[in-house]
């Protein structure tokens, strides 16, 4: 076997480290241009877009306004850091594909958003939770 083997292990213990395989990194780095292209859409096209925030602040009503509310509620209560930062704990705890991919996406809103210091400290827990082994099968 070759590759992210624990290092400083003995010659009996073998654990592998926690390392997506190709296909799982593809679909985690897809999602993270995704969710980079949705975060820049709502900081740019909604959030500073002056004409929109004076509309909605004026009382119009739609879609657009709607959701413009939702994403300054979200990151105005840390939710994208604080849903990063746990997605991240779980994830340096238990290592799991699923919990990292949930941990960059929301580090990621969290970090075009505003939100970071918690995701900031969530981003640094992901690349840390490389380097744990993988969790023994029950």
């Amino acid at each position: 076997m070759k590759g992210n083997h624990l290092a400083g292990a003995k010659d009996g213990d073998m654990r592998l480290l926690f390392l997506p395989s190709r296909r799982q990194a593809a679909i985690l780095a897809a999602m993270a241009l995704g969710t980079l292209a949705l975060a820049l859409f709502f900081r740019y096209g909604l959030i500073e877009n002056t004409p929109l925030a004076l509309a909605c602040e004026a009382g119009e009503e739609g879609l657009v306004c709607a959701m413009r509310l939702g994403v300054v509620f979200l990151f105005m209560w840390n939710v994208f850091g604080v849903a990063a930062i746990s997605a991240a704990c779980v994830q340096l705890w238990r290592p799991d594909v699923k919990f990292f991919g949930a941990g960059l996406v929301f580090a990621l809103l969290g970090l075009v958003l505003y939100n970071t210091r918690l995701s900031g400290l969530a981003m640094a827990l992901l690349v840390l939770s490389l380097a744990r082994p993988v969790p023994e099968a029950r």
